[in-house]
């Protein structure tokens, strides 16, 4: 009987002890399929209009700017300014030795008084020439030839008048005149100096407020940027398209303050870079800006609409591909490429690749591969400080 209660005491046991065997294996395995899922962060892919800030470098160019050269040569005899000053347009420059020049006009009116007289006189001439043809007492040859040297005469006169104005202006020319308000350089030349008509370059004068800056965009740039005018319609109604200002960052890094307007653009995009030239005008009142100083140019107030936007630390790069992963519905990791456009704050536009809704993987991507199994938990933005805010950098998209 005693044996019988030890063989049943032992089943029990065996069987309590086959069961918390099972039961333990089941939980091991249960935890060790979670060990096996990565842990990351994820969020929803944002989809808005997004501010961009194109960038190009570009340099300063005089808005009016002329290389100051005389109408006649000559050596210089006098000088009425001093290198980087101030000018007025209408004031004197330069005076060119004029002796030889107001010789030549003695000579031309001198020259003109004689015509002027041979003309009087061959008038004279041919009024009596007339006269006497009426009473047949020449011939009518005689008057006709009497008549052609009155016209050689006056021929003679207006030929002289016009040398009397080319003296007399080579005269005037003697004084050199600032052609326009503006600032003259420094590599102005001096008294003693011959200066050869038309290519003796005496000074520079420009002006220097507004100045201008000329720079190169692509052509996806230039659509961007007339694309908020496309949609309201501006185009189609002929009315201005509404094009935005630019503001110029200096070589030292500093913004200048004013901001500047596009005022010109080339008529075609270049074959060889496939880049249209702008040129803006800047306030320039204090005089700052000089012309041939670089500087980088970006504009304001440029949009993409329904931009799809991605944080830039998702990005993988590998080679000149763009990758980023992403959750699956199976909630494994899925590795697409992408094709990026602008930096926009903490994020790329894609132009390609991925949706709107889509979830991208934004932490743990350390040694995150394609197909593994995920522990995700959602993020916010905000959660991950990501800002829409424009950084100082800009991109540079020349």
């Amino acid at each position: 009987m005693t044996g019988f209660w030890e063989r049943k005491a032992g089943a029990i046991i065996g069987t309590f002890i086959l069961g918390a065997s099972i039961l333990l294996t089941g939980c091991g395995s249960q935890e060790q399929m979670e060990q096996t899922k990565t842990a990351v962060k994820a969020m929803k892919i944002m989809q808005q209009d997004a501010p961009v800030s194109y960038g190009y470098p570009g340099q300063l160019k005089g808005m009016d700017e002329v290389a100051v050269h005389s109408r006649i040569s000559g050596n210089i005899v006098e000088k009425y300014f001093k290198g980087g000053e101030m000018v007025q347009a209408g004031a004197p420059l330069y005076r060119i030795d004029s002796r030889q020049y107001e010789s030549s006009l003695y000579e031309a009116q001198a020259n003109l008084h004689k015509a002027e007289s041979a003309l009087r006189k061959s008038r004279d001439d041919l009024a009596r020439y007339e006269a006497l043809w009426r009473d047949k007492a020449i011939s009518e040859q005689s008057l006709i030839n009497k008549r052609e040297e009155v016209a050689s005469d006056l021929a003679t006169v207006e030929s002289e008048q016009a040398a009397v104005r080319k003296a007399q202006q080579n005269l005037d020319d003697a004084v050199v005149y600032a052609p326009l308000n503006g600032q003259t350089s420094v590599d102005d030349v001096a008294v003693g100096t011959y200066t050869a008509a038309g290519s003796t370059k005496l000074v520079t004068v420009g002006s220097l407020n507004p100045i201008n800056v000329q720079f190169s965009i692509s052509e996806t740039e230039y659509l961007n940027i007339l694309a908020e005018a496309v949609e309201a319609g501006a185009l189609e109604s002929n009315s201005q398209p509404n094009i935005p200002k630019i503001k110029v960052i200096l070589s030292n890094g500093e913004e200048y303050p004013v901001e500047g307007e596009i005022t010109a653009a080339d008529r075609a995009f270049q074959d060889n870079s496939g880049s249209l030239t702008i040129k803006a005008q800047v306030a320039n009142p204090y005089g700052v800006l000089l012309p041939g100083m670089f500087a980088r140019v970006r504009f304001v107030g440029v949009t993409v609409p329904n931009a799809i936007l991605v944080p830039q630390r998702s990005i993988q790069q590998l080679l000149d591909e763009s990758f980023v992963l992403l959750v699956g519905e199976d909630g494994k990791a899925i590795s697409k490429k992408v094709e990026l456009g602008e930096k926009v704050g903490s994020y790329y536009i894609v132009k390609k690749g991925i949706s709107a809704g889509d979830t991208v993987i934004v932490d743990g991507l350390t040694s995150l591969q394609a197909g593994q199994d995920l522990d995700v938990t959602m993020v916010t933005a905000d959660e991950m400080g990501f800002t829409m805010v424009e950084s100082a950098d800009i991109v540079d998209r020349s």
